[in-house]
């Protein structure tokens, strides 16, 4: 294998979990570097369905699964993730903590939801899972670290501070009961006492591996246009889960990446407020939703769906530095008559066309998608195993993507299962080819 980074390429939910499983067999270490439980990532493996928030899906294959400085974790949510897993009979011993990650408090938790409920008609769409604030507290240097959680007087000293101030906002600003310093101590304590095992220097545990030539495995959460600086700000998460990111949120230098392989589905879907040139608000959109299943697993929330935007994959592969493409859920548009691929956008005011993202994003919402339509394949992909088993439709369609992104696709998903796969190329050392060469070699 080499050092990879997997990166979700639209707005998150993109299939990520499934890639990282698909990979992490012939990985030694996977890192997740971002984020918090705001994640979800569904793995069938073996029979069974696994739904993971915080804990990287490697430990399915039980690989040393890192847990990133560049995230930020709710012990409790934690705690309860993982004692769900080794009920099901998973390995744990090889589970490894950020020692510099921050610590999502109940403070956090309940701001979240207050600062969300306070915008009204300009909600973001957080989860009101706690992470902006505890991005917020990390940015503003007054955060609580994991090390905190086993050091008494750090910790205590800590809260002595922050909950009095967290108390203010919470009174005066959203007229909440206030929360007591010691009852957040002893909770915390105890939480402290059950994660010490894990909690470690896991950057130096990396540069380890990497001097031990061993395979290591990044994996982030939600997508690139919800990255804090790079996506459909205001609408975005608060850390960056795009490709720059790993480096950052694992605590490794940018030489030792080998690989970026960006995840997309085969249509868009987006959880939450924002902008979406190709949503479907008609029965198109729903057929996608109840055919894909599409419920946010952190949040139950329906998705918004649209057709695939090719603007937005043009922008990820320049974002991430995309060396190929995993693409999902093609299966999901096995009965469509027709389908649509947004190729560049047009305002509707200025009538100006863009093949290229706007770099002014209060015109995101004046865009009108262009669309190119191509015939559906009409027959089910599932049991396709090789790009030949796949219609001739469905590799034309494929090829549109690779031709408007100018980034092979490597890896297609037709199904949920590990095995409902087809691998056009090696997605770790294969060369930069089109697929419809790869196609006509196999027809």
């Amino acid at each position: 294998m080499a050092n990879v980074i997997v990166v979700g390429a639209q707005f998150g939910d993109e299939g990520k979990a499934k890639v990282t499983d698909l990979l992490a067999k012939n990985a030694d270490v996977v890192v997740r570097y971002q984020g918090g439980a705001n994640a979800g990532h569904t793995v069938v493996a073996n029979g069974e369905t696994y739904k993971f928030h915080l804990i990287p899906s490697g430990i399915v294959y039980n690989k040393t699964c890192i847990l990133g400085p560049g995230m930020v974790i709710d012990p409790r949510a934690f705690l309860e993730e993982l004692d769900g897993l080794i009920k099901r009979g998973l390995d744990d011993s090889s589970l490894k903590i950020s020692a510099t990650a921050h610590v999502t408090m109940p403070y956090h938790l309940t701001l979240d939801a207050a600062e969300e409920d306070k915008r009204g008609g300009n909600k973001i769409g957080t989860t009101k899972r706690g992470i902006g604030p505890t991005y917020a507290d990390k940015c503003a240097r007054s955060g609580i670290r994991m090390e905190d959680l086993l050091d008494k007087e750090v910790l205590k000293s800590k809260l002595e501070y922050l909950v009095p101030s967290k108390n203010v906002l919470l009174d005066r600003l959203y007229n909440l009961e206030s929360m007591e310093t010691e009852q957040i101590l002893k909770e915390y304590l105890e939480y402290g006492k059950r994660l010490k095992k894990y909690v470690c220097d896991t950057s130096a545990l990396i540069f380890e591996a990497v001097g031990q030539k061993k395979n290591i495995l990044f994996e982030g959460a939600q997508g690139t246009l919800l990255d804090l600086d790079h996506g459909t700000y205001p609408y975005v998460t608060s850390s960056s889960p795009s490709a720059g990111g790993a480096c950052v949120g694992a605590g490794v230098g940018p030489t030792i990446i080998d690989r970026v392989i960006g995840v997309s589905k085969a249509y868009v879907t987006r959880v939450g407020e924002g902008p979406f040139p190709t949503e479907l608000i008609d029965k198109e959109g729903d057929r996608l939703r109840e055919t894909g299943a599409e419920i946010g697993v952190t949040t139950g929330r329906p998705r918004r769906c649209g057709w695939f935007d090719a603007v937005l994959g043009r922008y990820s592969v320049r974002i991430n530095g995309l060396d190929c493409l995993a693409l999902t859920k093609l299966d999901v548009l096995d009965d469509f008559d027709e389908i649509k691929v947004c190729t560049e956008y047009k305002d509707c005011i200025t009538g100006v066309v863009y093949k290229d993202l706007p770099s002014i994003g209060s015109r995101f919402n004046q865009m009108t998608p262009v669309y190119k339509t191509v015939k559906g394949w009409k027959k089910p992909t599932t049991d396709c195993k090789s790009v030949k088993d796949l219609p001739k439709e469905a590799r034309e369609y494929l090829e549109l993507i690779e031709e408007q992104l100018d980034v092979p696709v490597a890896i297609v998903s037709v199904g949920p299962k590990r095995d409902n796969t087809v691998v056009v190329e090696d997605p770790i050392h294969g060369p930069k080819r089109v697929l419809s060469k790869q196609a006509t070699a196999n027809v």
